[in-house]
């Protein structure tokens, strides 16, 4: 027997379209034979602004006699748990009128799908100092400096980017959740995307598991590089010393960096290097597994490069990603920050 959605039963009253326990077989036969197409309306309007839009559209031809719980499931991949989410924000309609998750879709219908916005509660609003590159209803994407953590962590509750970021959206009246779709370590500067809404967060998140979202990074090593270009093949793992340190050892999980040889120095090499896979420090690991650990990254290096630069010489230069609302390729480029232009020319002297 076919297990019973508890999504797409009953929704008998628009109140009642979250209820998480089982409907009737009554409420549920009333709705599926129900000769209205439309839920009664509700004594107030939806407020739009207080709404992130996923999906409007003309229905394509094949969508017509679907129900729309099958369109948002099948067609739209969207979760049980979003979908409970638009049904308690009254937020399916078709043709701008609330409807029943089985109404069955007609030829011209125009779905609409509206999640009502959350707000990142739980981080504190705090000035922190950011550069926006580029900001849409969707995406925002920023330009990290160094010695700011990405988001809070224990113990580290104020000083990140989710806090300068949340702090910045109040003050523009703008209402989001912050939602990195990737991380950058806290000493590495460069440029990370935000998704606005679930939409974009889903249609990111896609990406970077496919891995085509195009990451490259700008380092300086320690040692000259022979080759002009390689590939680092190292399954990654949490060293048995130290579970923050990771290691390259066969049961790791498998990680690639590929690199070229940018600049070459008396006592170190400027590197681009572009991510295959997304492990915790990988360029740093693999770079140190192949015998050039990055200038001033303490953490995995054995000197002192206090002298030559404060923090590791990693910066993320270019992300590239596939708009998640208009499908345009999009692609930003941040120059080299100060602190490795300075590395840069000690190392030319």
């Amino acid at each position: 027997m076919e297990e019973k959605d508890p999504v797409g039963k009953a929704l008998s009253h628009q109140e009642e379209a979250v209820d998480e326990t089982k409907a009737s077989d009554e409420d549920e036969k009333r709705e599926s034979h129900s000769p209205r197409r439309y839920l009664p309306p509700q004594a107030e309007a939806l407020d739009l602004e207080a709404y992130d839009e996923l999906y409007h559209e003309k229905i394509p031809d094949d969508f017509i006699g679907l129900e729309v719980r099958d369109v948002m499931r099948s067609r739209l991949q969207m979760s049980r748990k979003i979908i409970r989410k638009l049904v308690e924000g009254r937020g399916v309609l078709v043709n701008d009128h609330n409807v029943w998750l089985s109404t069955r879709l007609e030829k011209g219908d125009v779905l609409r799908l509206l999640l009502p916005t959350e707000e990142s509660e739980t981080i504190l609003p705090e000035p922190i100092p950011f550069t926006n590159v580029y900001e849409d209803d969707d995406v925002l994407v920023v330009d990290k400096q160094a010695g700011i953590l990405v988001h809070p962590t224990l113990g580290h509750w104020t000083g990140t980017l989710a806090n300068g970021v949340v702090y910045d959206w109040q003050q523009r009246g703008i209402k989001a959740r912050f939602r990195p779709v990737h991380r950058i370590d806290g000493d590495t500067t460069g440029l990370l995307v935000i998704a606005k809404n679930h939409y974009a967060l889903k249609i990111l998140g896609q990406q970077m598991m496919e891995r085509s979202i195009e990451r490259s990074y700008a380092s300086i090593v320690h040692g000259v590089v022979a080759a002009d270009h390689g590939v680092v093949d190292g399954p990654i793992d949490r060293s048995d010393e130290d579970f923050k340190v990771r290691v390259v050892r066969p049961e790791g999980k498998p990680a690639r960096t590929e690199y070229w040889v940018r600049e070459r120095f008396a006592q170190g090499t400027l590197l681009e290097l572009k991510l295959h896979t997304g492990r915790t420090h990988q360029i740093r690991v693999h770079m140190k597994h192949i015998g050039h650990i990055l200038f001033g990254d303490s953490f995995y290096g054995e000197t002192d490069d206090t002298a030559w630069i404060a923090r590791q010489a990693l910066h993320a230069k270019v992300l590239g990603f596939v708009h998640p609302r208009t499908n345009e390729y999009m692609r930003f480029e941040s120059p080299l920050p100060d602190d490795m232009l300075r590395l840069a020319e000690k190392l030319r002297v």
